[in-house]
């Protein structure tokens, strides 16, 4: 129950960073974004694991996990965080989040091959439902979807970039479970801080040695950097909730609940960004499709075949795991 009220508070938050960062790219770059945000989330988990004591303790975090949370927050706060940025900027999260949410599938079939987690033919339907549910959304009609966008998609750039995050973001939970599994709840605040620790540096090593990207962010809008320094802020708790929720649960059943955030990002986009995504029937198709999807994937088997009276038949197909 801790890890699926975790695992559902981290979707809410990635939700909200999503909506506060496509504002920010609106007026800014996705390189902008990702510069800015990663100091503000080491500053976030400095404070939480200083007020919370276990800062004193970093020295007895493992050295294999501090190098697996090392290398996730390179793949997920750089070149994930990046590519979200894009693909936001490219085509506004309503098109580009069904896309983003496979990272959960990318992370089921990593379960099954590396941990060695049991995936029941319940949640492949599940999968298969999500990407279909992810295509359903592009076929959108902009012209139809009687909403005033104040910008043109690019749309198959803002897929390409959303299939790149999703991989960094499917991937990087299947690192933070290897790392995390053996150290409790109060680990994931070390190695939360290990990771934007790690992104941060890449970040700076990259700002120094590249000057295209150095004059790009010194370049930064005054109305951008209130939106980036929130999205950071916003990032950082959702990530502290889900290291949280994978020091406590199975990947397999945060992974889907995070899918939830497909709700929470629709209304948020209508709160925030109401000229700056593409919204319509076909929209709203496909992440419904894609959240009962996510939901067949986070369901337990066993309940389902017992609260539906299943035929015997039909519950040993279900109960059938890879």
């Amino acid at each position: 129950m801790l890890g699926a009220m975790l695992a559902i508070l981290s979707a809410a938050s990635f939700a909200a960073t999503n909506a506060v960062g496509r504002r920010g790219v609106v007026t800014g770059t996705p390189a902008q974004g990702m510069v800015l945000s990663n100091p503000v989330g080491v500053l976030c988990f400095v404070v939480v694991a200083a007020l919370s004591g276990v800062i004193v303790r970093i020295g007895e975090f493992p050295p294999v996990a501090a190098a697996w949370m090392a290398a996730v927050g390179v793949l997920h706060f750089v070149v994930g965080r990046y590519a979200n940025f894009r693909a936001n900027q490219c085509a506004g999260t309503n098109l580009t989040a069904p896309v983003m949410q496979l990272n959960s599938v990318v992370t089921l079939i990593l379960a099954v091959a590396v941990l060695r987690e049991p995936c029941t033919v319940l949640q492949v339907v599940g999968g298969v439902a999500m990407v279909s549910g992810a295509f359903i959304t592009q076929r959108q009609q902009i012209a139809a979807s009687g909403a005033q966008v104040a910008f043109s998609p690019r749309v198959a750039e803002g897929v390409l970039f959303a299939l790149l995050a999703a991989l960094a973001y499917g991937t990087s939970p299947i690192m933070t479970r290897t790392a995390l599994q053996s150290t409790g709840p109060s680990g994931a605040i070390l190695g939360g801080l290990i990771a934007y620790g790690a992104a941060t540096a890449a970040v700076t090593v990259m700002v120094l040695s590249w000057t295209s990207l150095r004059r790009n962010v010194l370049s930064v809008k005054r109305d951008s950097i209130g939106w980036f320094v929130s999205s950071g802020v916003l990032v950082a708790m959702a990530q502290g909730f889900l290291y949280a929720a994978l020091s406590v649960a199975p990947i397999l059943v945060v992974a889907p609940l995070l899918q939830l955030s497909l709700v929470f990002r629709f209304f948020f986009a209508m709160w925030l960004n109401p000229e700056h995504e593409v919204f319509g029937v076909t929209v709203v198709v496909g992440t419904v499709i894609s959240i009962l999807g996510a939901c067949a994937v986070a369901i337990d088997t066993g309940l389902l075949v017992e609260a539906l009276a299943v035929p015997e038949s039909m519950a040993r197909l279900l109960r059938w795991r890879i």
